[in-house]
């Protein structure tokens, strides 16, 4: 049987996600983006499609960058 790859296909083989296990491996580094940003937006789906955890420990959590660009009336 071939390996998952990622959390959709266990759902499309089995219909629940209970049987998913992310992979970590060197790969799975931290972003600096922020929070909420299209960049950690980015970087949740390409994590997601490789089958690694979704979130890493040590993201940023910041998201004054965020709160700044969207005051600017």
């Amino acid at each position: 049987m071939a390996r998952i790859r990622n959390v959709f296909e266990i759902i499309e083989l089995y219909g629940h996600d209970e049987n998913f296990e992310p992979h970590v491996s060197e790969e799975f580094t931290p972003t600096a983006a922020p929070a909420g940003s299209r960049q950690k937006i980015d970087v949740l789906a390409e994590r997601i499609q490789r089958g690694m955890p979704l979130w890493h420990p040590e993201d940023t959590t910041d998201t004054a960058d965020l709160i700044a660009a969207g005051n600017t009336a």
